[in-house]
Formats: C-alpha cells, structure tokens, sequence
C-alpha cells in the first residue's frame, strides 16, 4: 500500500532539507507540491510522502496545513509570541559514538517568561577525570539516573516543533539529534537558533563565550558547565539579544535570517 520502508533508514538528507526550508521560507507551497517535492528525495524513511511529512512533523519540522497549503509556522510567528526551547548539555565525550549525554537541561522561553523547565541527570557507566572536574557530575551521581533512551524519549516530547536555541548550536543540535538517531527516536528537524551568533549581531562584547557573556551582563547564575544553569544563563542572553533587535526583525524566520547576517558589532573581534 505504498508504506513499505526503504532499506535505508535515513531521513532526508540535511541539503535536501535546506531546500525545503528555504522555498517555504519564500511562500507556502500546496500540499500537492510539497508532497511532489518530498517524492524526488531519495534518503526517506518512506516511500509514501504523506508517511513523510508525519514523519517530519514528529521530528519537529513546525509546518501546518492551511486550506491545502503548507506553511512554515515561523514565517507567521511573530518572534515575540514563538516559544523558545533553549537547550545544553553535558556529554562524557564529544563524539556521539563513543560518547554520550550525561545530563540534558532545558528552559521554555515566550512572551519574555520562562514557561516550562527540562533536568535530567543520564545514566552513564563512566566519566572522564577531566570531565568530572569541569562539570563535577561524578559516576555515582550517574548510578540511578534514567537510561539515555528514557531522556532523550521525554526531551523530544518536551521539545515538539519549538525553536531550539543553544550556546553553540552545531554542538548541542547535532549531538541531540545524533543520539536520537542512534536510538532509532527520529532525528532533529525543528528550526534553530544560536545565541552566539544572535548576541554577536545585538550585544557589544569582547568575547561572546557563555562565562563572558554572564559576567558583561550580570547574570548572577552558578554551576557552570551544568545543563541546566547553562541553558537558563543562555536564556537570559537571548532575552537580552531580543531587546536589541533592528525594528525591522518581525517575525521568527527573520530573526534566524538576521543571527546569520552580516550586522555584525565589532568585526574585528
């Protein structure tokens, strides 16, 4: 019936997502188009396009039907109504076959509040000496926490299609939706934004690192290198990034669009 998997179990490929995006970035497509579109990638999980779309839907990809038009919900989203999902992490290796996250923090962030909160140890059977240092998360602490596959299952559910944020979003982003793939829980397909980029474009600093960033700002947080301290230390970057934007920057696909422009403050930097 048109539902047999491929034996590739990849998701579509990032480029040919970027198209994607960036023709629903310009207008809506009719669904008849965007089904057509996602029929000519070859890397589905899917034969079946309208299984395809679900899937993307599921991963985060926040697009809606409207009178047989799909639209990019943040193309419409003033940014000041999107709901933000600022994200960290801290892992016991930076590569996600051999490492693995060791504790996933979250804020929800809209409207200028905090909405909602994620904080979850995961357990792990080892912990470099060095990271137990920088972060002070030791095996024992590890001992009871809940398996990977447990938080990055509730995270996911956390997350829906919101805007993930980080402080360094390749890190964060990739690591996630790398280990996600890993335990067969989809992929990462939600639009992202990264506060390094937008505070270089909004905040006059000398550096732009997370600690830097704290101490220009008084953000009087501790803990740092634990997740969730992070993420709420990032969230109060973006709140501050927010307030400098050009009056121009409307809606939630225009701030993305500006975090990656050329207004940079401070070039030389």
């Amino acid at each position: 019936m048109g539902t047999k998997r491929r034996k590739s179990k990849k998701t579509i490929h990032v480029s040919n997502m970027d198209k994607l995006v960036a023709r629903l970035n310009r207008s809506d497509m009719s669904l008849d188009e965007f089904l057509f579109t996602l029929d000519g990638f070859k890397d589905t999980f899917y034969e079946n396009s309208e299984l395809e779309m679900e899937l993307l839907v599921s991963n985060g990809l926040p697009i809606e039907l409207d009178n047989e038009n799909i639209f990019l919900k943040t193309t419409r989203t003033p940014f000041k109504e999107q709901t933000f999902c600022i994200v960290d992490i801290e892992t016991n290796g930076s590569d996600v076959n051999k490492g693995q996250i060791i504790e996933l923090g979250a804020v929800k962030y809209k409207n200028g509040k905090i909405i909602d909160r994620f904080d979850s140890l995961v357990f792990a059977k080892s912990v470099p000496r060095y990271i137990q240092e920088v972060t002070n998360i030791t095996p024992k602490m590890l001992e009871n926490a809940p398996r990977i596959e447990k938080v990055l299952e509730e995270f996911k559910l956390f997350l829906e299609d919101d805007v993930f944020v980080a402080h360094d979003i390749k890190f964060d982003y990739n690591f996630i939706s790398n280990s996600l793939k890993k335990y067969h829980l989809g992929q990462l397909e939600n639009r992202k934004l990264c506060t390094i980029a937008l505070a270089r474009r909004t905040i006059d600093a000398q550096r732009y690192g997370l600690d830097f960033l704290k101490e220009l700002l008084n953000i009087k947080i501790d803990n740092l290198h634990r997740a969730y301290s992070d993420a709420l230390s990032t969230t109060y970057i973006l709140e501050e990034s927010l307030k400098n934007l050009p009056n121009n920057i409307l809606t939630t696909e225009q701030l993305i669009s500006f975090s990656k422009s050329d207004n940079i403050i401070n070039k030389g930097r």
